[in-house]
């Protein structure tokens, strides 16, 4: 009779076994769809999209000062951002108060603009895609579909999309105007082979968010079991010393033919496939705590601090035509947005030309590249009291804490410590005075264990691409590899269960 420890054994192969049928398939999905997504993510629009096609600010259509703009307006709270951008072919004042929530005042008549209306809406999209209007095919969104699914569209509904023969699809929302999604046939074939079967995307599990969020926490830490019950089988049944016989050889598993080579693999890629399914979890946030940035608090006062909007009436000792005259001739570029804004409690225009091309306008002052940085500091400072900084200095290279594999992210930054309990970081950009990025102690962690196994988020690899590419697909098709064993297996084990069955119901049965 074999012994406890023979017993526990088969056991626990017996449960790696029909985990792996019901989860190979998943595994081979998320490995192969990986690939893709290191290289097309899920359509959304950015800021960088939206500068792209935005034409450039026209000073001498002017004629309405901010102050005049949001008088015509007869609201009765002050605005959280107001900023001076094109709108229609015209330059108006946007006024934002919250997520759906803005006000557009034309900048040459004052004019304010009431609703979207669908014809409207349809110049804005045929603006986007550079098409005719009158090719479009125009439908109402109001419930969710695939690529607006995400509860980040609840505000803006009801959307409308305009589709056009080339491919081009623009969902405008009729709350603000804006375009809020925009998808091509390529960035959607991508996302149908990428993010959406890599996320279990699927727009009627999607829509119900919380059900969608423990389905895929599920999915993943089912997964992570079936990796670590196959690595502690592996390490089990390897023999360094090859005690078992393969092919009339000394072999270092009992097993041959796909259970071999999914043995093999395992050892090589299993430990990544336990990271990437235990990371992947982390990215659905099961342990709260663990996501949060720095303290909410500290993060509203330091915001305050950087980036209060001051009263309009401030920016009439420097209208935004002269401000805009005064962006171009020092930049030399045209300017697509002015935001009336303060960096560090100095008022100011926000010139922006382009992503990460900026120029600092200040009321009572000449333009400057960026906001003071000893200002800033100082600001900083003063906001957190009675919390210290224990450490601030300039980041111009990219760092542990402040990585992008695109390059993407500002340089240089300013990084500030402090003494809370939490040990908040920041890293903030004197270009803009906002905050791009902050952590607290269990947010590091995160850092680490989410991007850092799931996306091998790691300063080495990352600042000498492509060793970072090729890291990551070898990974990848290894596990695949290992999947694709996975599924052969799990088909021989359904095959040995179904067989009998199938011939015992008659010939008809399985045959086509």
């Amino acid at each position: 009779m074999p012994g406890a420890g023979a017993l526990f054994k088969r056991a626990l192969i017996f449960v790696h076994r029909w985990m792996g049928v019901f989860f190979c398939l998943l595994f081979l999905t998320w490995f192969a769809s990986g690939i893709v997504m290191m290289y097309w993510q899920y359509p959304q629009v950015t800021a960088e999209d939206r500068l792209s096609r935005a034409p450039a600010l026209d000073a001498s259509r002017i004629r309405v000062s901010p102050q005049q703009a949001y008088a015509r307006d007869e609201l009765d709270s002050p605005p959280a951002e107001a900023q001076l951008v094109t709108f229609d072919g015209r330059p108006a004042y946007r006024f934002r108060f919250g997520l759906g929530d803005a006000s557009i005042v034309y900048a040459d008549d004052g004019q304010i603009q009431q609703d979207f209306p669908p014809d409207l809406t349809l110049r804005i999209a045929s603006a986007w895609t550079g098409q005719p209007p009158g090719a479009a095919k125009e439908e109402d969104n109001t419930e969710e579909d695939q690529w607006t699914v995400s509860e980040e569209f609840a505000e803006l509904r009801p959307l409308r999309k305009y589709s056009w023969t080339d491919g081009q699809q623009v969902y405008v929302s009729a709350v603000t105007g804006e375009v809020v999604q925009y998808t091509t046939r390529g960035s959607r074939l991508a996302a149908w082979f990428g993010a959406i079967p890599h996320w279990l995307y699927f727009t009627p599990l999607r829509k119900h968010g919380q059900q969608w969020s423990r389905v895929v926490i599920g999915a993943s830490g089912f997964g992570t079991a079936v990796a670590i019950l196959g690595i502690t089988i592996g390490l089990w049944m390897y023999s360094p010393s090859k005690s078992y016989r393969y092919a009339g050889a000394p072999a270092s598993f009992p097993y041959r033919g796909s259970k071999r080579w999914h043995a093999i693999l395992g050892l090589f890629f299993g430990l990544f496939a336990c990271t990437w399914a235990f990371s992947g979890m982390l990215s659905m946030d099961p342990f709260p705590k663990l996501q949060e940035g720095a303290t909410d608090d500290l993060s509203a006062r330091l915001a305050a601090a950087l980036r209060e909007m001051p009263p309009l009436e401030i920016f009439a000792a420097k209208p935004p035509q002269k401000a805009l005259t005064e962006a171009e001739a020092s930049s030399g570029s045209p300017v697509k947005e002015l935001e009336l804004t303060s960096g560090a409690g100095e008022p100011a225009y926000l010139a922006v030309m382009g992503p990460n091309q900026t120029r600092v306008i200040p009321v009572l002052g000449r333009p400057e590249y960026g906001f003071d940085r000893d200002r800033i500091i100082a600001a900083l400072g003063k906001a957190a009291r009675p919390l210290a900084l224990t450490e601030v200095r300039l980041v111009t290279q990219y760092e542990a804490y402040y990585l992008d594999r695109n390059n993407r992210l500002p340089l240089p930054v300013i990084f500030g410590q402090w003494n809370d309990q939490a040990r908040s970081m920041y890293y903030i950009d004197p270009k803009t005075a906002r905050i791009v990025q902050s952590y607290n102690s269990n947010s590091r962690w995160n850092r680490w264990f989410y991007h850092g196994l799931h996306s091998l988020n790691l300063p080495w690899l990352y600042k000498y691409r492509p060793a970072w590419d090729i890291a990551v697909i070898l990974l990848l098709l290894g596990g695949a590899s290992l999947s694709v064993t996975a599924v052969i297996l799990a088909w021989n084990v359904l095959w040995r269960k179904l067989a009998p069955w199938a011939a015992a119901q008659g010939p008809g049965v399985g045959s086509s």
